[in-house]
């Protein structure tokens, strides 16, 4: 069935010379925008393409292959006179790549307001039908499209695309890492004492959000098993607030676990990631890093839905509790931030899990 637009062409005019992508959500989103990215440039390989993201997320990109530039949004505290300058040179700034198309993967404001002033004469976005219609009149053609759960949002976000004719074969995430992150993390692993021999695991227990979270022993139980009956050095990792609730976990496992919450920037933690055989983590922004550097995964998932966020191929593994209510996609249960179905996920069933994925990984 064919997906209604509510305004414009379903065609793109031209052949654009710059194009601005703008994905202003989390890290893991900005993960999962890569194969948008990718269809751009397969689509149009002469264009400019500029991509527009947090500035917690713009380290990621620096190595894409498949763009020409990074704009980094930041959101600080400024005084009045000092934000007025700053958008003021901000949107200068961004008018001089005279982008002939800008395409919107949100249907906020701000990635609005942004594709409207670089000047584009072809602006693309979702239809937002939240009540805040100036935003839609921001765009030249819009695309009404109510996400699904059965929809995994890679297909949802390259939905976008595709009905403007811009398609790619590869739908997987993607990120590219330098060779010199390679050898800075190598560096830091053998100042941290890690033999090079070592099989690595990285393990994330933390989320942004603490309905998502297992629980601290049964972690410290998981990963006693990987050292002892897998001889693997495993590193708990995390951002630098988390550094203290990691370092919990590492002092309750003893030798072979590191902590290394907070040692790096995104971007180096991709190339830590990237030398792991396994990541074993909750649904965060570490499972969608370690997945499209190529890492096998063992997603732990509670209230949020597999189909929708977790990587897809046959070296990754969700491990979800069988609930009826599973998954609801609340903030925990009756909203309490803390999911039954987490709490009452045992260690052995993570651990079955994990030991069936192992057997099918380099471990």
């Amino acid at each position: 069935m064919d997906i209604p637009l509510i305004t414009g062409k379903t065609t793109i005019t031209g052949s654009p010379r710059s194009i601005l992508l703008v994905q202003l959500g989390d890290i893991g989103d900005v993960v999962l925008s890569t194969p948008c990215i990718r269809a751009l440039r397969e689509n149009y390989p002469q264009a400019r393409i500029v991509v527009a993201v947090w500035d917690k997320a713009a380290e990621l990109l620096e190595d894409c292959p498949w763009l020409d530039q990074v704009i980094a949004v930041t959101k600080r505290s400024r005084s009045l006179r000092e934000e007025l300058r700053f958008q003021r040179d901000f949107f200068r700034n961004l008018r001089s790549l005279h982008c002939e198309l800008a395409i919107d993967l949100r249907t906020g404001t701000r990635g609005a307001i942004m594709a409207f002033l670089s000047g584009a004469s072809q602006r693309l976005g979702f239809y937002a039908g939240d009540g805040r219609l100036w935003r839609n009149r921001l765009f030249t053609s819009l695309l009404q499209r109510e996400y699904t759960p059965d929809l995994h949002v890679v297909d949802y976000l390259l939905g976008l695309l595709a009905a403007f004719g811009i398609t790619t074969g590869q739908r997987t995430p993607a990120l590219a890492v330098a060779g010199g992150k390679q050898e800075e993390i190598r560096l830091l692993f053998e100042r941290e004492g890690i033999c090079q021999d070592k099989k690595l695991v990285a393990v994330q227990p933390f989320s942004l959000w603490q309905y998502k979270e297992w629980g601290k022993e049964k972690y410290i139980a998981l990963i006693q098993g990987l050292v002892k009956e897998h001889g693997a050095a495993v590193l708990v990792t995390g951002s630098i607030s988390e550094k203290d609730r990691a370092e919990e976990i590492v002092r309750g496992c003893g030798a072979g676990c590191y902590n290394f919450a907070g040692k790096t920037s995104i971007a180096m933690y991709a190339a830590l990631l990237q030398q792991c055989r396994l990541f074993i983590g909750v649904d965060s922004a570490g499972l969608h890093i370690a997945a499209a550097v190529g890492t096998p995964t063992v997603g732990i998932f509670g209230p949020s839905s597999p189909v929708s966020w977790a990587p897809r191929g046959k070296q990754h593994l969700i491990v979800q509790k069988n609930l009826p209510c599973v998954p609801c996609r609340n903030k925990g249960c009756h909203d309490s931030e803390k999911s039954a179905c987490l709490e009452e996920l045992t260690l052995e069933e993570v651990r079955a899990g994990v030991e069936s994925h192992l057997r099918n990984t380099l471990l």
